[in-house]
């Protein structure tokens, strides 16, 4: 039987239903709660999903909405806040989803879509980051 992470760095919701030693995709729900992003756009927490294999390996995702991106934020800006929402909300946190995974996604979305689902009608931007020296680098996606 899993147990609650005692080390839990969430908001109360996201870790309700959490546990270590689960096994294929945990998906955590978002608080609802706005995330501060450099360009002050409203950026939301969706979900969190990990415990999943990705092409580099494990992969945790963090998916949030921002419904600026279907007009008024343009991708250059978007990708500004999808690097500090790794190196300052996704770093903070990958601990509390058991082992370090290779890969960090982040993902911004004008609307909340259900994952794996296909949605064209959506503006969606994703990027990619290795965890290396305490920080988000970049990779191709």
């Amino acid at each position: 039987m899993a147990r609650p992470s005692p080390l839990c760095l969430l908001p109360a919701a996201l870790c309700a239903g959490m546990a270590l030693g689960q096994e294929g995709p945990q998906v955590v729900p978002g608080d609802g709660q706005k995330v501060d992003v450099p360009s002050g756009q409203d950026v939301r927490l969706q979900d969190v999903i990990w415990n999943v294999p990705g092409p580099e390996g494990m992969t945790t995702r963090f998916r949030f909405v921002a419904p600026g991106i279907a007009g008024a934020v343009d991708f250059d800006t978007a990708e500004g806040d999808m690097a500090a929402l790794c190196r300052d909300y996704a770093l903070p946190r990958i601990g509390d989803f058991g082992p370090a995974p290779e890969q960090v996604v982040i993902s911004l979305s004008d609307r909340a879509v259900a994952f794996g689902e296909s949605a064209p009608d959506v503006v969606q931007f994703f990027e990619s980051y290795r965890i290396e020296n305490g920080d988000c680098v970049w990779e191709l996606f």
